[in-house]
C-alpha cells in the first residue's frame, strides 16, 4: 500500500461555508494544499470529500498522517 507524502508539518486553517463540499488532498502531492488538484492520478489515492456543517474555521491536516481525516489531530508533532 502506498503511503501519502508529507506535504507539511502544520495544519492549514481554512474558512468553510455551511453546506459547501470540499475535497481534501489525501496523497500529499497537490500543489493546492490542503485541497486536491488531481495530482493523485495514477496512484491508489482519492480525495476525501467533506461538507461543512456550519460556517467555521477548520484546521486541515497537511502531514496526511492524521487518524481523523481531513482534520488535524496533532500527529505532525511526532514526525
Amino acid at each position: 500500500m502506498e503511503k501519502a507524502q508529507v506535504a507539511g508539518k502544520e495544519p492549514i486553517g481554512v474558512e468553510v461555508k455551511a453546506g459547501e463540499t470540499y475535497y481534501w488532498c489525501a496523497c500529499g502531492r497537490s500543489s493546492n494544499q490542503p485541497f486536491c488538484d488531481g495530482s493523485h492520478e495514477g496512484t491508489s489515492f482519492k480525495p476525501l470529500a467533506f461538507t461543512a456543517e456550519k460556517d467555521d474555521t477548520v484546521y486541515l491536516c497537511v502531514c496526511k498522517q492524521t487518524k481523523n481525516p481531513p482534520y488535524c489531530d496533532g500527529t505532525h508533532k511526532t514526525l
